[in-house]
This record gives structure tokens, sequence and C-alpha cells, in this order.
């Protein structure tokens, strides 16, 4: 005897799920909008970035603009030639007295209480626009020579109070001042007949002591004997 069983359960057989064409809608729907704002937030973000580009732009054009009118207003000036002469000439005469001080502090010259306290005052003592090219003195300091050069002859009585307020020049007094042009053949008419430029500045000579040119053409000629 034979039997048929049938295993088939409709429960194990697989389902067909179906989606409905308004859910399908929705989510197109859904992702159509949110592309949308997406698109709409990159184009805020562009459009801010484009706008920040262009005030850096025009900020940097004002500053472009102004610093071509301050070019404009207050051009570079050309060093005066004569200027900077001047200021080197006054510079190396601040270093030789500089140098000066210097060897007499190290005893080099044998007098370091003679002659240092006066490189000193004369630093000290210095005046704009005066400065000195020559620095004699001798003895226990009661000799004493000062030669050099001022842009104008009015500023050498100053340069004087100053020095002669200086310790170690108080009490002590200068015998002459020479003050003239710095070649004395400046004021000769040249051979051509042009006209020859001045210096921009006086030499000068002040001595403690007379030198002996001066002291002859200082002393009385001498008189003639009387009458017989």
């Amino acid at each position: 005897m034979s039997q048929q069983i049938n295993l088939f359960n409709p429960k194990f057989e697989r389902q067909k799920h179906q989606i409905s064409a308004r859910a399908a809608s929705q989510c197109l729907g859904l992702l159509f909008a949110g592309l949308l704002a997406l698109s709409l937030y990159g184009q805020r973000k562009v459009a801010a970035l484009e706008q920040q580009e262009s005030a850096i732009k025009a900020e940097l054009a004002q500053s472009e603009a102004r610093r071509d009118k301050a070019l404009q207003d207050f051009p570079p000036r050309h060093k005066d030639p004569a200027v900077a002469q001047q200021l080197a000439a006054a510079e190396a005469q601040q270093k030789l007295v500089q140098d000066a001080t210097g060897i007499l502090g190290r005893g080099e010259l044998g007098n370091t209480q003679g002659y240092a306290g006066y490189f000193r005052a004369l630093a000290q003592a210095r005046v704009e626009g005066v400065w000195l090219t020559r620095v004699s003195i001798s003895g226990a300091g009661n000799e004493i020579g000062l030669e050099g050069r001022a842009l104008h002859a009015s500023l050498l009585p100053a340069y004087i109070n100053r020095v002669g307020q200086q310790d170690v020049f108080k009490g002590k007094t200068f015998a002459s001042l020479d003050i003239g042009p710095p070649d004395a053949a400046v004021n000769a008419p040249p051979a051509d007949g042009k006209s020859v430029k001045a210096a921009p500045y006086v030499v000068f000579s002040l001595q403690s002591t007379r030198t002996a040119a001066e002291a002859a053409a200082s002393a009385p000629a001498p008189q003639a004997g009387g009458q017989h």
C-alpha cells in the first residue's frame, strides 16, 4: 500500500513586497527636496565667499591709492652732499676725541690725569655746527690750542662759552682767536676772471698763548730817536 505525502507549505514560499506608486513618489520628492536644499546652501556659500573677496579687493585698492597719494605728496628726499660731508667730518672728529681719550685712559702716553679730562670736556662742550680738527695741549695744560671749523662764525662765541664752563678750563684764558675762510686763496680773483664759490664753513684757531708772529704783529713799532 502506498501513500502520497504533500510537503509543500505556503508559509515557506518567498513573499513579494510591492511598493505603491504614491510611496515611490513621496521618496523621490524627499530626495529632490534634499538635493535642492543642498544646492541652495552651496550657492549661498559661494555668494558669501565672492562678496568677501570683493570686499578684500576693494580694501586693497584703497590701500594702494593711499600709498600712491602719500608718495606723491611726500616724495623721498635726496641726500645733500654738503650735509653728508659735514656729518662725516663731525663723526670723524668725535671718533678722534674718543680714540684719544681711550689712549690716554690706558696710559699709553704716560699721563692719564693731565689730558684725559681735557678731551672729555671738549667732547661734552660740543656745539652743533662746530667741530675740531686739531687739539694741542702741552706742559701741565697751560698751553692749549684748538683748531677747527664752524658752519657760521656766529656759533663760536657759544662754543667758547661752553668750553669755558667745563671744570678743567675754568680759570684758563685764551690769548688769541683767529677766524677766516678755509684758504686765503679763495678770496683772490681767479686768473680766468670767473667767480669762485666760497666754502660753506669758516676755520678758527683758539690759542691760549700768542704765536711769535702774532706777538710781533701786535708789538708797538719802535719810535724814532729824538731830534738833536
